[in-house]
């Protein structure tokens, strides 16, 4: 296996090499879809696994993202639950109606969560 080079070595040297692989066009479409959910350039992607290389998985940052979507949605509505607890006089309107709706919220964003953390360890 090749020694991974630094961008700056990369950068004095030019690729000038071509490498042809034939492929069906459902391998094609494949190979293009993985590249781009990778983030990279479909000769990118191919040089990395190629040599090797690990392939750095984009759908794994949109994941986590959601989750932490998730997350702040959680905070959210924990807050509003404390400042209700608290008898706060900014929510002395809210009932228990309100209150069961908010924590029906949290239940479905909880789902949501774990939903995507399944996805996640897929």
């Amino acid at each position: 296996m090749i020694a991974k080079k630094s961008s700056k070595t990369i950068g004095k040297e030019r690729r000038d090499k071509r490498l042809r692989v034939p492929v069906l066009p459902i391998e094609e479409a494949e190979i293009k879809s993985k590249a781009t959910d990778a983030g990279l350039t479909v000769a990118q992607y191919l040089r990395n696994l190629g040599l090797g290389y690990q392939v750095p998985s984009v759908i794994d940052n949109r994941q986590v993202d959601a989750l932490l979507k998730i997350n702040a949605d959680l905070g959210r509505l924990g807050g509003l639950i404390k400042l209700w607890l608290i008898n706060d006089k900014r929510t002395k309107l809210i009932g228990k109606s309100q209150l069961h709706l908010t924590l029906d919220s949290i239940r479905n964003a909880q789902s949501a969560m774990l939903n995507q953390i399944i996805k996640l360890k897929k």
